[in-house]
């Protein structure tokens, strides 16, 4: 049975459960019986679903993308949290001999000149070892949630990712901002420091700006494009009226 067909087995399946258990019975029962993997970037909603894979004890393997550019914070919030959960958060990199050529060729911040330069350095440091790091899993978790952006408000808690064959399960998907605060406080889940500077959303140290009271929060997110900001991590297929447009959502660095 290949991924799209137990998907569609999964769904039928969990039609009622959804409305009969919680989420997080719901959550075991689809990991035990597939292989799951989990991408975390640190971030406060993948570090609350670090605390519930390690608390509820799913059958689920955690790895966090390096790009070589990540704030220091970061790094030491990832060595912080393999300490406190006791487990070992894995680590994949983007492939040397992309990077050598990238760099060669254009040098180190070519994202800075244009929004294909900015698209391609994602490309290559977080898309591609992205795929090589869910190749073998079924199962994909991710810490998306419906009032991160207009376009997820429409997103259903398991759906298929066609693009990398595999079902992606969104744990947090309806949570409020106030449930997540809420959460991290009463199991004193560690997050990155950057958060209470200005950073809701940290990514790259040269692609990330602290925003300024008002703005949105994803503004500081390669704050010197317009538009619609994405890296390409998550594609999110929303069908309306008949018609099928896709969404590319950035879940390694929301």
């Amino acid at each position: 049975m290949n991924n799209k067909d137990i998907f569609l087995e999964l769904t039928e399946d969990l039609t009622t459960y959804f409305d009969l258990k919680s989420t997080e019975s719901m959550i075991q029962k689809i990991t035990d019986a597939d292989p799951a993997v989990f991408s975390t970037s640190l971030g406060l909603e993948d570090q609350v679903i670090t605390d519930q894979i390690v608390r509820n004890r799913w059958k689920v393997k955690i790895f966090t993308l390096d790009t070589g550019r990540l704030f220091n914070e970061t790094y030491a919030l990832h060595m912080e949290t393999n300490h406190f959960y006791k487990i070992r958060i894995e680590t994949v990199f983007p492939d040397t001999r992309d990077l050598e050529k990238l760099i060669n060729e254009k040098g180190p911040d070519s994202f800075f000149d244009s929004v294909e330069n900015r698209r391609e350095c994602c490309h290559i440091r977080k898309v591609k070892p992205l795929k090589r790091a869910l190749e073998g899993y079924t199962i994909w978790l991710t810490g998306i949630r419906k009032s991160q952006s207009p376009d997820r408000a429409n997103m259903e808690m398991v759906e298929f990712d066609e693009t990398h064959d595999i079902i992606k399960v969104h744990p947090l998907l309806n949570w409020t901002d106030e449930e997540l605060d809420q959460y991290i406080k009463h199991h004193n889940v560690p997050v990155n420091p950057l958060h209470k500077q200005g950073y809701p959303s940290i990514g790259c140290s040269p692609c990330t700006r602290a925003v300024h009271p008002g703005e949105d929060p994803r503004a500081g997110r390669w704050w010197w494009e317009s538009g619609r900001k994405e890296c390409g991590l998550h594609t999110h297929i929303l069908k309306t009226q008949g018609q099928t447009q896709v969404y590319e959502n950035n879940q390694q660095n929301k």
